[in-house]
This record gives C-alpha cells, structure tokens and sequence, in this order.
C-alpha cells in the first residue's frame, strides 16, 4: 500500500525518468532508433527499475497516466534529437504499450496527440506490444494493429517466442519487427 501511495505522488511529482536505449544498424554502426525506458527515482529507495513497479501500475491502472506520459515525453525528445542531429534516415523512437495501454479505448486518439504536439512524424514512432497480448483477443488486436498502421506507425512484437504463437499465424498481423 505504501508502494502504491508513492507511486500515485510520483506522477504530481514528476519522478519518472526516461532512459533511451539505442538501436544500432550492424552494417553501418550507426543509431538507427532509440527505445524509451521508464525509471523511478523514489524519493527514499533510489532509482527503481520497472520491474520493481510496472505490475503495480497494471493492477491500478496508473499504467495508462504513465504511458501517456511516456509516449509523450518520448516522441518530444525524439524530435528533438532530429532537428539537433538531421540526418536520412530519421532517428525512430520505440515506445513499449502495456496490455492494458493497448486495450485502452482512447489509445489511438492518445497516439495523435503525442505525434501531432512533438511534431515527430508517425513514420518515426515504433509501438513495441507483447507477444501475449497480440494472443489475448486476435480479432480486436488485429482492428487495432490496422488502425495504428494506417496512421503510418511502426509496429513491432516483443519477446516474441516466450508464448505459443506460430511465425505463420503471426503473418496475419501488420507488423515490422518480431523481437526475439
């Protein structure tokens, strides 16, 4: 309980920190895209990785503040760094979405808004979604993966191979990368 107190106040109080990690092209060793990871500096435990949190913000559902959050604060910084560093192609910035973020019906309107107020177009923003929950409703999953990829976003899977799906029934979805 006390954990989840700290973490409502964490928002107000703007102890999130967002850590990038970068992408590189093997044939060229260059950054191709960076992929946003949350942290919490807590006021008295220190630096928390998201492992010690993120379920806590799941069950509450302060998932979905934190990752409009982060989306947000991600596609900023990702602008950011194309106009400080311009180059062809541009830096992609992949952002992780929770099942819970993904089942959020008011996702997609929340995507726009990030995009549209960063300014970072929707070709340079990659959605990184679970393999389990690409499994959970296919149908609705699929609806949605088809909503985002109209938008122009980049759409990958991530820890693919830690469920049961099959490369082949994976084909049906419109997605980028598998990350294995």
């Amino acid at each position: 309980m006390d954990l989840e107190m700290d973490l409502r106040s964490a928002i107000s109080r703007h102890e999130f920190r967002l850590y990038y990690q970068p992408i590189f092209r093997l044939d060229t060793g260059r950054v191709t895209e960076v992929e946003a990871l949350i942290r919490w500096q807590h006021e008295k435990r220190g630096l928390l990785q998201p492992d010690a949190f993120i379920g806590l913000t799941e069950e509450t559902g302060l998932i979905i503040p934190i990752g409009q959050w982060v989306l947000g604060e991600a596609c900023r910084q990702a602008r950011a760094w194309q106009i400080e560093f311009p180059r062809n192609p541009q830096l992609v910035m992949s952002v992780n979405l929770s099942a819970k973020q993904f089942q959020h019906p008011r996702l997609v309107e929340e995507i726009t808004d990030a995009l549209s107020e960063s300014g970072l177009e929707a070709a340079c923003l990659k959605l990184e979604i679970t393999e389990s929950v690409v499994m959970q409703d296919a149908p609705a999953t699929l609806a949605k993966l088809r909503e985002l990829k109209e938008l122009g976003i980049r759409l990958a899977i991530d820890d693919f191979g830690t469920g049961y799906s099959s490369l082949g029934y994976l084909k049906r979805f419109p997605v980028d990368t598998l990350k294995i």
